[in-house]
């Protein structure tokens, strides 16, 4: 079997989950409703408008990860993933067409989000918002969509290894949300590596770290890369 309908069916059973809908739904929901009240609490030292813009996407990121947990795990329950792979043998190239399938939804949604998100922005800024240049908001949006993409595909990658979405869940969310903050506060430089700090560069208008916004996404897509390797040796050398 070819790529291309190994990917059409691994998409219809994205599609097919409400709970799949939903999470692509919450992307846009939650980064917008995040961003908007971090934009309306302006001033200060330090302000930096583009990341007061996309500050929800630190947020909007659980829904990706839960997104890509999700599109993995539901293949381990009731002995789904044997028939899976019961209809494509070949264990790479059904691997390849599940992380396509979560990549292309979660890029297009995140690109949407990226342009929502930064039009609320700029209207709850106002003058604010005037010195964000063409090229700074282009990179705030495409920003936005790679990283959303790039932590859904972490958390593909590291579902497959550990086999169910809790275990994935318990491990990145409290690492986003707390561990990534206090290794940041101990060690700027440990924290420019880790992939929600290094991806989210690409969102600040001017940054302090070593790494720029480009490079920033480089390194968590080099996490994401390497969570999705084994993933890939999981679904090919283990029992399904």
């Amino acid at each position: 079997m070819t790529f291309s309908p190994v990917f059409h069916s691994e998409w219809i059973k994205i599609r097919t989950l409400r709970s799949q809908i939903a999470a692509l739904a919450l992307i846009l929901a939650v980064t917008v409703l995040f961003s908007a009240i971090a934009a309306s609490d302006t001033g200060g030292d330090g302000f930096d408008p583009l990341f007061a813009v996309f500050f929800g996407v630190a947020f909007g990121q659980i829904a990706a990860i839960a997104f890509g947990t999700t599109a993995v795990s539901s293949e381990y329950q009731g002995g789904a993933l044997r028939l899976s792979l019961a209809a494509v043998p070949h264990r790479g190239r059904w691997f390849a067409a599940k992380v396509a399938a979560i990549a292309v939804p979660v890029f297009a949604v995140g690109l949407i989000t990226g342009v929502v998100t930064l039009l609320v922005g700029k209207a709850v800024l106002g003058t604010e918002a005037d010195g964000l240049g063409a090229g700074e908001q282009v990179r705030g949006v495409v920003g936005c969509a790679v990283y959303l993409t790039l932590m859904a595909l972490l958390a593909a990658g590291l579902t497959a290894v550990l086999r169910g979405g809790v275990a994935t869940l318990s491990i990145l969310i409290p690492f986003l949300l707390i561990v990534s903050f206090v290794v940041g506060d101990a060690s700027s430089d440990i924290a420019d590596l880790l992939p929600d700090r290094a991806g989210q560069v690409a969102l600040h208008e001017t940054w302090d770290g070593s790494m720029g916004p480009w490079t920033g996404l480089a390194v968590t897509a080099a996490w994401a890369a390497a969570a999705l390797a084994a993933g890939a040796w999981s679904v090919r050398r283990r029992d399904a």
